[in-house]
């Protein structure tokens, strides 16, 4: 599968390129630092450039709504699309998110397409009581 080779050889460069964050403290570190970067990015999108809105409150449910009907009626609270601008430096960050968790898997011997097949073959088995 074509996938799997490109996920492998991410990971494998990955591993090439990571010389500086050697501990998998710094990485950590490193990933989190990223997550808020990403929440900043987002939260600018909103309030300075303005090209999506966030509207958050709370989502009221009918009672006895059967589970198959929820996804219909939960909101995102995105409203809008992202410019340009927004788009590039959020998927800059999602990549430098993968990079280090590219890395941490590196360092803890595991495979990166091993464990997003094993998550999809346990979301298509359980479906939404994964979620649970």
């Amino acid at each position: 599968m074509l996938k799997d080779i490109i996920c492998d050889e991410f990971q494998i460069t990955v591993s090439e390129l990571l010389v500086v964050s050697r501990s998998i403290l710094d990485l950590l570190g490193r990933l989190q630092e990223i997550s808020a970067r990403l929440t900043r990015h987002l939260t600018r999108a909103a309030t300075t450039c303005g090209c999506i809105k966030i509207t958050a409150c709370k989502q009221d449910l009918p009672p006895e709504i059967p589970y198959s009907e929820l996804k219909s009626l939960l909101d995102t609270h995105i409203n809008g699309q992202l410019c340009e601008n927004c788009r590039e430096n959020i998927e800059t960050c999602l990549g430098q998110m993968l990079f280090y968790l590219a890395a941490i898997c590196n360092h803890l011997d595991l495979n990166l397409y091993d464990i997003l097949l094993k998550e999809y073959k346990q979301m298509k088995l359980l479906g939404h009581y994964k979620l649970a």
